[in-house]
């Protein structure tokens, strides 16, 4: 359905055909003079002025034509589509996720392959942002420093390709858990109705951030924000040595204790994570903790129609000056030639 932004700017519509009657009522008030045989010598005029009258009358309505479509363009023309539900829970979810060094650890094992940890977050992160439906969700990426990646939207899969493309080292080599957790809560205080959910993954403790976790922690749960805390990382795993493979925890920076006091203070649940099957069924229960729900309202697509008259009006201003140039030197060849 077509509608039109400012539909009042349709009333500048007859302007040309106002000003066209307005110097005419002002031409025909003059004195007038008389002459006898007037309409005969007027058919001996010469045909170039007739001609110029011809180019004269279809350029009026050329300009017409482009007065017509500058004001549709000013009404700013529109399509609306047809309404679309919009499931929404009322909820507003935040991944805040670790791309420290340390996520480069390869202690994730998928189908007998050791891969990255980061890798395994990406994967099983976009896996549970695509069941998000009805929640509005952003993405948190956090080393050194805590960055807002995606601002919080009902556009899943825009989170997900944000997820994808994170990259370690991209925000530092330390972990900023605290900062992440602060910028979480900035983002989702200005909210004050629904559910507000933080999920923080990470696999170290916090080395360099300038609000404590647990400062962070209670501004959260002032602001009533429940946060939900990951720790992820294998117990063991080999490595190669010079007196063969040994065995080490690369876990072993991972503050549980923290990340445990965060997510109790808060009204969350702290979740351990050793592998991707692991990781897969912490985001399965938070699923069930957090539940979807169906009840939503409708929109309605909006598309912007205002190139069409704004590319017409271009198209005949083209043409008129065009006419305006082959007008120019048909006079000037008719005035040049031998009476």
């Amino acid at each position: 359905m077509l509608e039109w932004s400012w539909p009042w700017a349709l009333a500048l519509l007859p302007v040309p055909l106002l000003l066209v009657y307005f110097r005419s009522q002002e031409a025909s008030s003059g004195a007038a003079l008389w002459v006898p045989q007037f309409r005969l010598w007027q058919s001996l005029g010469d045909n170039s002025r007739r001609s110029r009258s011809f180019f004269k009358r279809q350029h009026f309505w050329l300009q017409c034509l482009i007065w017509m479509f500058l004001v549709l363009a000013l009404a700013r023309p529109q399509w609306i589509g047809e309404p679309i539900l919009l499931p929404q829970s009322g909820r507003d979810l935040l991944l805040a996720v670790d791309i420290s060094g340390s996520m480069r650890v390869e202690d994730m094992v998928i189908a007998n392959q050791g891969v990255r940890r980061i890798d395994a977050v990406r994967d099983i992160g976009a896996q549970f942002i695509e069941r998000r439906e009805g929640d509005r969700v952003g993405l948190i990426l956090f080393g050194s420093r805590a960055y807002m990646q995606s601002p919080l939207s009902f556009d899943r899969d825009t989170v997900k390709q944000f997820l994808s493309e994170a990259q370690i080292g991209f925000a530092g080599s330390e972990t900023a858990i605290g900062d992440a957790l602060g910028l979480a809560v900035k983002r989702l205080r200005e909210k004050e109705d629904g559910d507000r959910v933080v999920i923080l993954l990470t696999d170290g403790q916090d080395t360099a951030s300038s609000v404590d976790p647990l400062d962070a922690t209670a501004l959260a749960a002032n602001y009533g924000v429940k946060v939900y805390t990951i720790g992820i990382g294998a117990d063991e795993m080999l490595v190669p040595s010079l007196f063969g493979n040994r065995r080490v925890n690369p876990s072993a920076e991972l503050d549980e204790e923290t990340l445990s006091a965060m997510a109790e203070s808060t009204g969350g649940r702290y979740f351990r994570a050793r592998s991707p099957e692991e990781l897969a069924k912490i985001y399965d229960l938070l699923d069930l903790l957090e539940p979807t729900q169906t009840d939503g309202a409708t929109y309605r697509p909006q598309q912007s129609m205002l190139h069409w008259p704004l590319g017409l009006a271009w198209l005949l201003s083209m043409i008129w000056l065009l006419g305006q140039n082959d007008w120019g030197r048909s006079t000037k060849g008719g005035a040049n030639e031998p009476t």
